[in-house]
């Protein structure tokens, strides 16, 4: 590693955020999802999201065929969390997922909603599309 970057931050967070706390899920959870490891995945659902959350993600996840914490059935090659809004006690966070690389790379965009009191994810859905 080049002596510039061996002292660099690459991550950072805190436990009393709901943001870090999305990241640190979304991080964990691709990273799991993609090594096949079954246990850990439904291990970080269960630490990361609500109970009734994870059912209504199962019901999803049977109608759509696909995985409900990525809205897909691949894994992605990327992602980021940005801070949107807060408001009657939750948090909501924009989770921009990439899907490939290079130029023709795609992306998705997932509204992550946060409950500010226990900082568990609540609800996943497909974000709105710009104006």
């Amino acid at each position: 590693m080049p002596d510039n970057q061996a002292s660099e931050v690459i991550r950072g967070g805190s436990p009393d955020s709901a943001v870090d706390r999305v990241a640190d899920f979304y991080g964990a959870y691709i990273d799991a999802v993609s090594d096949g490891t079954d246990d850990l995945s439904d291990q970080l659902r269960a630490h990361y999201l609500t109970e009734d959350f994870r059912q209504r993600l199962a019901a999803w996840e049977e109608a759509n065929h696909a995985d409900g914490v990525l809205r897909a059935q691949d894994v992605p090659t990327h992602w980021e969390v940005r801070y949107h809004d807060s408001g009657a006690g939750h948090l909501f966070t924009t989770v921009t997922l990439t899907w490939g690389t290079g130029p023709g790379a795609g992306h998705t965009q997932l509204a992550v909603q946060s409950d500010l009191s226990t900082k568990l994810i609540s609800d996943i859905e497909d974000a709105p599309s710009g104006p």
